[in-house]
């Protein structure tokens, strides 16, 4: 019971955070403010970030967290393709909806000068565990290439949704990330598949 109230703990900074950093900016987000609309305190605060800064890379837990909830909700007669088309569009309209491309862009770069562990490829996120198990399904009913790896298919997945965040990042959201991995992902699938 302890482990799921820290989680929670640290689950209800993250969504408050993430929140105020959309609503007012990064900058214009106080430590204050974000223990007083996550409803914890300071201490709790302190126990599991060091700093404001160190909120960037949470973003992928806040990533996982949607995760949770679409796999409650996910349709599981969908074939593994439709569940990993499915899982992008919902997370990518999340991102375009309550992630500002400013944030993508300090979550991109700081996992390209951290020193420590790099949240976005943490195989242990429940993106990858979610992912393994939609491809090792895929692999078993003959949707993918048999000369692929399950970790080869995953990497490669995870590789082609990093790299459209990326772009729409550097193309400063001039465009519809849903739309255009709407339009790209089965292609790349297809490369995937048998």
């Amino acid at each position: 019971m302890k482990k799921k109230n820290s989680r929670n703990t640290k689950g209800k900074i993250v969504s408050a955070a993430w929140q105020l950093f959309y609503r007012q900016g990064y900058d214009d987000t106080t430590i204050d403010e974000i223990v007083e609309v996550s409803g914890t305190s300071r201490g709790s605060f302190y126990h599991y970030f060091e700093g404001k800064d160190a909120l960037l890379s949470s973003l992928s837990y806040l990533f996982d967290e949607k995760y949770e909830d679409l796999m409650e909700t996910m349709d599981m007669s969908l074939s593994p393709i439709d569940k990993l088309i499915f899982l992008n569009q919902e997370l990518f309209s999340m991102i375009e909806n309550t992630v500002s491309v400013d944030l993508l862009c300090q979550l991109f770069s700081s996992q390209l000068i951290t020193k420590g562990e790099r949240h976005l490829l943490n195989t242990n996120r429940t993106y990858y565990k979610l992912l393994r198990q939609i491809t090792i399904e895929g692999q078993e009913q003959g949707y993918f290439k048999e000369n692929l790896s399950i970790n080869d298919i995953t990497k490669a997945y995870a590789m082609f949704e990093r790299g459209l965040m990326y772009d729409w990042c550097i193309c400063n959201g001039d465009y519809s990330l849903c739309q255009y991995s709407a339009a790209m992902l089965p292609l790349f699938l297809e490369g995937l598949c048998r």
